[in-house]
């Protein structure tokens, strides 16, 4: 047999256990056991409770969580999934202390969020919202009342994640959309937000056509380079030849349209903006929606409301290329023409610009809007034909 003790000085009476060479392993054993019971285990001291929440958020409540604590708003109290898309995840975020809106009311938090960054992502929606959010409030010398204006959602952040994980969020007003409402308050709000003034609060201190950064029409590169300060109507004819048209023939590869305007219309495009040549008749940028249909259409705390824009600063008359898909009855160019009367041109330009929507749409979805594509164009041709031989 074997005797073993084991002694613990002051603490411990002396342990004797015999037992036979075949028990050894359970010896051992039950010595430690004793052992232990007088000796607590030793413990990492507990994290703070803040780091242990943050240790838990994903790199999306990271960045809530610090963006609200940074702007004052407290902390995160709600975060509800509210949907997606194929290419973003959205959620409705309270926080304890919200900021409040026009009318006084607290402010809930419309979240998008994506695994690629937000230059890729978000960044040029942000700043179209910002520019829309800004031309929206504009009010002319002429008017004395408040009239429509548009809902625009106002943006509160956008970045990528800060916690060294790829993603990134977008971080705009919460607004209780609603179905398209009344149509004449729609039209009058359009024209205020097409008669603001490039500024720099909107983006555009140079008075240039085009954006910030190019975007998307639908699923379909939009190029938008700025052309010169103070831009007029030449440098708009050759922005929207170029970077509009050319861009969308490049793209669709049609032989017929491309031959087309490159021999028939691109070289006379000019004479169509005969009537808005000269002092005092020069195009003047305005900031479009960019992808105005009824999809895009609706209402918001009782006021007309546009969304998912491709924003650029242009002619104003090139927000009615995608008309044809928008359903605009009277009542709504009654409302737009009480503050932008129609130019003696309008009607001659129209297919040009809805060329450019349908040859979009023929990039996007292929079948018979190339056939479409080609009347507008011919049109065209026919419209320049005539006023050549005037």
């Amino acid at each position: 047999s074997i005797q073993v003790s084991f002694e613990k000085n002051q603490f411990f009476s002396t342990l004797r256990i015999y037992t036979t060479m075949k028990s050894a392993s359970l010896v051992t054993f039950l010595i430690l056991r004793e052992s232990l019971a007088f000796f607590p285990a030793r413990t990492s001291p507990p994290l703070p409770k803040t780091m242990a929440c943050q240790a838990s958020l994903s790199p999306l409540d990271q960045g809530l969580e610090s963006w609200a604590s940074s702007s004052g708003y407290g902390r995160i109290e709600k975060s509800i999934p509210a949907g997606s898309s194929g290419w973003a995840s959205f959620r409705k975020v309270t926080v304890a202390i919200p900021p409040s809106d026009d009318d006084g009311k607290p402010v809930s938090f419309f979240v998008k969020s994506s695994s690629r960054s937000c230059d890729e992502m978000f960044k040029g929606e942000a700043l179209g919202l910002q520019a829309m959010y800004a031309c929206s409030r504009y009010m002319p010398d002429d008017q004395t009342e408040k009239g429509n204006s548009l809902r625009i959602p106002k943006v509160f952040h956008y970045g990528d994640y800060s916690s060294g994980s790829n993603g990134s969020f977008l971080i705009m007003e919460y607004l209780n959309l609603a179905g398209r409402s009344d149509d004449y308050a729609l039209g009058q709000a359009m024209a205020r937000m097409h008669l603001a003034p490039p500024s720099d609060k909107a983006g555009n201190p140079n008075s240039s056509f085009g954006f910030n950064v190019d975007n998307t029409i639908g699923g379909t590169p939009q190029p938008n380079p700025w052309t010169k300060p103070n831009s007029g109507t030449k440098e708009w004819v050759e922005f929207f030849k170029t970077h509009r048209i050319g861009h969308q023939l490049n793209l669709a590869g049609d032989s017929y349209c491309s031959k087309l305007w490159d021999r028939d219309i691109a070289p006379r495009l000019e004479l169509l903006f005969e009537d808005l040549m000269g002092e005092g008749k020069e195009i003047q940028p305005s900031l479009l929606h960019g992808d105005l249909w009824s999809g895009n259409i609706g209402s918001a705390d009782g006021m007309p409301s546009v969304f998912d824009p491709a924003v650029y600063w242009g002619h104003h008359e090139a927000e009615w290329g995608m008309s044809w898909c928008a359903g605009f009855g009277k009542s709504f160019w009654d409302g737009y023409r009480s503050v932008i009367p129609q130019s003696e041109g309008f009607l001659d330009r129209k297919p040009l610009y809805d060329a450019y929507h349908q040859l979009n749409h023929y990039n996007l979805f292929g079948g018979g809007y190339i056939g479409s594509s080609r009347g507008h164009l011919e049109n065209l041709k026919k419209k320049l034909d005539a006023k050549e031989t005037k």
